[in-house]
């Protein structure tokens, strides 16, 4: 489960990408990690219509029978947009799309950990390619009053995930049971924010094996062996 991400890039190029028209997304730092329950920029369809780049917090509302405690820190991930309590996030007003430069997966080993760090597991890094190229998450977004933080107590919250899938032969030894929703090209993003759930869902699938490569690795590596490009892949 994906629950670090890196971005990369301009503003610019996240506009240009996505033709987000309106940006009340403040200034992006040249390189940011975005860890759950922080704010990250997403592009969305906001409420007036308007193609939006806004700042987001991670973590949509977690089904009322899962919460435990008197907060929800939030669920990142989705894989099941069939389950009846995502059902209410699928339609065009609550899609979004996240940009990404690369992700982080913790590594499968059980002794890699890093004692600089107080012994917290180490990461393989994915991306496109060694340059780092921008691409996008699909993801849902909503607007919700809750608590996040118990210290914050009830607020306002505009939140967001992404969603997932089975992963593919180079983070399945890594991650064996999901890896994010990649949208490569702007028609994949278009697609995403504008078509009916009957035809957004696709998208909702594995990527190629070849669509990614491992950038960054621990000293301590597994062997990750990746055939050829897929065959009869949906694009």
């Amino acid at each position: 489960m994906c629950n670090l991400y890196n971005i990369t890039t301009s503003q610019e190029a996240v506009r240009q990408w996505t033709h987000a028209l309106r940006d009340i997304l403040g200034n992006l730092e040249p390189s940011i990690d975005i860890y759950p329950n922080q704010f990250g920029p997403v592009v969305r369809n906001a409420p007036d219509g308007e193609r939006e780049l806004a700042n987001l917090r991670w973590g949509m509302p977690t089904p009322v029978e899962r919460v435990r405690g008197n907060a929800d820190s939030g669920t990142t991930n989705i894989r099941n947009p069939q389950y009846a309590h995502w059902q209410q996030y699928v339609g065009i007003e609550h899609r979004c799309v996240v940009p990404v430069t690369s992700f982080a997966e913790p590594s499968p080993t059980p002794n890699d950990k890093d004692p600089q760090t107080g012994g917290i597991q180490r990461n393989f890094w994915f991306a496109l390619n060694h340059d780092r190229p921008l691409f996008f998450f699909a993801g849902l977004w909503t607007r919700w009053h809750g608590v996040r933080k118990f210290k914050e107590g009830p607020r306002e919250h505009e939140i967001y995930a992404f969603m997932t899938t089975k992963p593919n032969a180079l983070i399945a030894p890594i991650h064996e049971k999901a890896m994010p929703v990649i949208l490569r090209t702007p028609e994949e993003t278009e697609t995403w924010l504008t078509a009916p759930w009957s035809e957004a869902k696709h998208l909702q699938r594995t990527a190629p094996d070849d669509a990614l490569i491992i950038v960054e690795k621990p000293a301590t590596q597994i062997k990750v062996e990746v055939p050829g490009p897929t065959q009869g892949s949906l694009f």
